[in-house]
């Protein structure tokens, strides 16, 4: 069996090979990556996640989110106070410029892959989806290593 059968191998290739397309374009057309794109979903899900919180959900390290949301809120995309019920945490909220970005790019990735699967129907699609929420519902579960706990309403 070569990898062209194993699941795990596909679903990480492929993966792969969607995020540096979804980098490219949401540089070319955006100027955001997409390590950013995901913290301002994130974030429009959930304004008031933690920094850990997103970290934890995105796969990523507390530094870096931490160095996307400054990038991020120079650009006018996120704004940063202290939270009034514990002055060492900040909350952090997208801005509407923000929130209008967000937009845009969840509409700029749905059209770029469409566009990229001409061999699939919008009903194909929206199967692989419905498989893809049941694949993550089982193998994300609270208190499973790397589990998200369901940030983003899965």
């Amino acid at each position: 069996m070569g990898p062209a059968n194993n699941l795990e191998y596909l679903i990480q290739h492929v993966a792969a090979v969607i995020g540096k397309q979804s980098e490219q374009l949401l540089q070319e057309r955006l100027g955001i990556g997409l390590s950013q794109f995901k913290i301002l979903m994130a974030l429009e899900w959930n304004p008031r996640m933690s920094q850990r919180s997103i970290a934890d959900s995105l796969g990523q390290t507390e530094a870096s989110v931490s160095r996307q949301i400054k990038v991020l809120t120079g650009k006018g995309l996120l704004v940063s106070k202290p939270d009034p019920q514990n002055r060492r945490r900040h909350v952090t909220t997208p801005t509407p410029k923000g929130m209008q970005l967000t937009e845009t790019a969840n509409g700029l990735l749905r059209r770029g892959f469409g566009s990229d699967t001409p061999g699939l129907t919008n009903e194909e699609l929206n199967e692989m989806v419905a498989g893809l929420h049941k694949l993550h519902r089982a193998i994300c579960r609270p208190g499973k290593p790397g589990a998200c706990d369901h940030q983003f309403g899965f």
